[in-house]
């Protein structure tokens, strides 16, 4: 019988996986209309707003240990997509029918489908060793997907629209810094911290799949 802890999770997991796969589906109809790349906000952008900004809850599972994850690199995750999503996407409508964000919406639909029903199903121990495979080996190629064409380069394309309309000020002024100049910044810091997360995976995904193979065995 699950634990109270458990349920939570399962409960969680699953709630974030069918939010996701709504905003999977929503991307995947959009792309039949005639300004297919230009729609993913549109249709899909409300929803992953909300599941994000709920995802913060990761970090207190990671704090509270209810999850064997470390606390910085979830925090450092959803922080990067959250202020992405919320402070760049969210308020400058110029960009939000741009590929790029098409692109980004994608390739997070895509791993957090993945990722959150394999969460599920491992709580509840019937987790196929295919999607534990599917879970370790789709970042490979969705990650990077999802930060150079996607994220990096919408904030690049978003930088004249915070330059001229100086967004944030009232709080960065307060640093003495402009938040073009954050952005600019985290443009340059982003390869590193995004490496610093890929190897981390690749980390991972060499000790899951070994304990994988070495139940198989025994």
């Amino acid at each position: 019988m699950l634990r109270l802890s458990q349920l939570y999770l399962l409960a969680y997991n699953s709630l974030q996986f069918l939010g996701w796969s709504i905003a999977l589906i929503k991307i995947l109809l959009s792309l039949s209309a005639p300004s297919s790349f230009h729609g993913a906000y549109a249709t899909a952008g409300d929803i992953i707003c909300l599941l994000q900004a709920v995802s913060f809850l990761e970090t207190i599972h990671a704090v509270v240990g209810l999850v064997p994850a470390g606390f910085l690199l979830t925090l450092m995750q959803w922080g990067g997509r959250t202020h992405f999503l919320l402070a760049i996407v969210r308020q400058i409508t110029e960009v939000q029918s741009l590929p790029s964000v098409l692109i980004t919406f994608a390739a997070w639909s895509l791993s957090e489908v993945i990722r959150y029903s394999h969460y599920a199903l491992s709580t509840l121990k019937i987790c196929p060793s295919w999607l534990t495979y599917f879970r370790y080996t789709a970042f490979i190629f969705l990650y990077p997907i999802g930060v150079g064409p996607g994220e990096m380069w919408l904030m690049y394309q978003a930088l004249p629209y915070i330059e001229e309309r100086n967004l944030y000020s009232d709080f960065f002024n307060k640093f003495g810094i402009s938040y073009y100049s954050f952005v600019v910044a985290a443009l340059v810091c982003y390869p590193f911290l995004w490496l610093k997360l890929y190897l981390h995976l690749f980390k991972q995904r060499r000790s899951k799949l070994k304990k994988k193979e070495r139940k198989k065995k025994l």
